[in-house]
């Protein structure tokens, strides 16, 4: 059963025609958040809105299933549970992990569900289990429609003139497309404000070439350390090509359409943080410096108490601006390392506070850990990024 659990993929048959997508309420809550920070805690991860035909005499029970089976997907960053048919082996009862619900539009109902126990079951089970705090990725879309037209697509688009709806109706569409995976996989995605700043340091032709260094370059305002660049190119039979850039070093390639390249790009992140069945609890020790008022120490205080990866939370000692702490963690100590970078509000003393990812080596199908350098594992000490108390 655990070998099943880790398998990834899309997911197919009945269960599908259920999925509805809060694309719309994720869409609006990440780009607002896009310039902000590094990582994004997903409070909607538990929250789903599923069609809902009241006509139909089992209608409530099947919306709170589906709810359920598309939380699992996120959760566990991986559809093989749905999929095998364990999840009526490991919820019986959909109905007892529902907190609330209520009507939503055109027939559906929005279902919030009980993230605890669902992943506590997961976890009794072998399950992987994949927290609330995850990366946000930025995405650059560049499209090619033919004579002439090139562009690429924003978190909004400009005012319409007369001439221009075809464009943006058809951005609108690509936009959707994307946000519908990104919201059935739980995974915070924000498009580019395409403001003067943007336009200054990136052109279609940036993004359609592959200089890299001038889109990574444009993408460090938005502090997201994932991004997403794809090229599509409309009525032509070559595949459309995605490169994915993590941390400093990580670069992927994939083909295919975008929702195909999104749930690759939730595989991928999925690969990185779920949190294993077999993984132990570690105690560490965390120093976090520059707290300097009592709102930089209510920010910081909050952030480590909502991270799923860690058990336990202890303060053992103040002293200054430094708070250390003593953390129960699961997933060893370079799953905390990812979290924490991907806070954008805390970074590694001596470091630019980006993820480290010079142990791994990334290929289009797989990531294959090395060895690191060997160093004191039992200690970590971060500074406080001021969010302008």
């Amino acid at each position: 059963m655990q070998s099943e659990f880790m398998k990834q993929g899309q997911m197919c048959g009945p269960v599908a025609r259920y999925c509805r997508q809060t694309w719309l309420v994720l869409a609006i809550t990440l780009l607002g958040l896009a310039h902000q920070a590094q990582g994004v805690e997903m409070p909607l991860l538990y929250t789903v809105d599923v069609p809902f035909d009241s006509s139909q005499p089992n209608a409530q029970t099947d919306a709170y299933r589906a709810a359920l089976a598309e939380v699992i997907v996120r959760v566990t960053g991986t559809t093989a549970i749905v999929e095998s048919g364990e999840m009526g082996n490991l919820f019986p009862n959909p109905a007892q992990f529902v907190r609330q619900y209520r009507p939503g539009q055109d027939d559906s109902i929005m279902v919030s569900l009980d993230g605890e126990a669902i992943e506590r079951v997961l976890r009794q089970a072998g399950a992987p289990v994949w927290g609330s705090d995850r990366p946000l990725t930025m995405i650059w879309l560049a499209v090619d429609w033919g004579l002439g037209e090139r562009e690429i697509v924003g978190s909004d688009d400009p005012g319409r003139l007369p001439g221009d709806a075809r464009s943006i109706d058809r951005n609108n569409l690509l936009r959707k497309r994307v946000l519908d995976v990104a919201a059935r996989r739980g995974i915070p995605v924000a498009f580019p404000l395409l403001d003067t700043e943007d336009l200054e340091n990136l052109s279609f032709s940036d993004v359609w070439g592959g200089f890299d260094q001038r889109l990574l370059a444009a993408s460090a305002r938005y502090q997201a350390s994932s991004i997403l660049v794809g090229r599509i190119k409309v009525d032509d039979l070559q595949p459309q090509r995605w490169s994915w850039f993590f941390g400093q070093d990580g670069r992927m390639e994939w083909s295919g359409e975008p929702e195909e390249a999104v749930g690759l790009l939730a595989d991928a992140l999925a690969a990185e943080f779920v949190i294993g069945p077999n993984q132990s609890v570690e105690t560490i020790q965390l120093t976090v410096s520059g707290v300097s008022s009592v709102i930089a120490y209510g920010r910081v205080q909050r952030y480590l108490e909502n991270l799923r990866v860690l058990d336990k939370l202890m303060i053992r000692s103040v002293s200054a601006d430094k708070i250390t702490y003593e953390v129960e963690l699961q997933g060893g100590i370079d799953r905390l390392e990812k979290a924490l970078a991907t806070s954008g509000m805390l970074e590694p003393v001596g470091s630019a506070g980006t993820i480290d990812t010079s142990s791994y080596r990334f290929n289009v199908d797989s990531f294959e850990r090395r060895q690191p350098q060997p160093y004191d594992r039992s200690t970590l000490e971060y500074r406080y990024r001021s969010q302008d108390d």
